[in-house]
């Protein structure tokens, strides 16, 4: 999931979804890692795919995967604001506009999308919501907060409509 994700935020900045497929081969064989997009180590700039490495001195470099070569560090960095990582790796991914409250965790929920609080999957929230009527009293029946309920509907809507 965070793989395509990647793939997506690449091709939405402008990389040819061909440059990321050759990008990921070749990753793949930097970092030898099977999914290398899962960790913290990569950047675009709309038109290429740059994996950050570090020196024996301990001064940072930047690979351009596209053209295989290291290049200077003039790319602006925007894309893994909404990401949690741990131990150089993905842990969680905050989808709602980077919002701590909705997050995509492999270890809860089989990767659904769930309150993060609570633990409790954004769908059954929305779902409930429907079928109830009234977000306070699903947030009374799942014993969550209001809040989390909410920003669950919101998040459902967001999905809905991008569909």
């Amino acid at each position: 999931m965070i793989e395509l994700r990647f793939v997506k935020a690449f091709t939405g900045a402008g990389v040819g979804l061909l440059a990321v497929r050759n990008c990921i081969e070749y990753a793949r064989e930097c970092v030898n890692d099977e999914r290398p997009f899962s960790t913290r180590r990569f950047q675009t700039d709309g038109r290429t795919i740059f994996l950050e490495g570090i020196e024996r001195s301990g001064e940072t470099k930047l690979l351009d995967l596209k053209r295989r070569q290291y290049v200077f560090r003039q790319v602006i960095e925007r894309t893994f604001k909404d990401l949690d990582i741990e131990d150089d790796a993905v842990a969680r991914w905050r989808p709602f506009n980077g919002k701590q409250s909705i997050v995509i965790d492999p270890h809860g929920a089989f990767g659904q999308p769930i309150a993060s609080k609570y633990g409790v999957p954004t769908e059954a929230l929305a779902q409930a919501v429907e079928a109830e009527g009234s977000m306070e009293k699903v947030a009374r029946l799942f014993d969550v907060s209001a809040a989390a309920v909410r920003d669950a509907m919101k998040f459902e809507e967001s999905l809905q409509s991008a569909a």
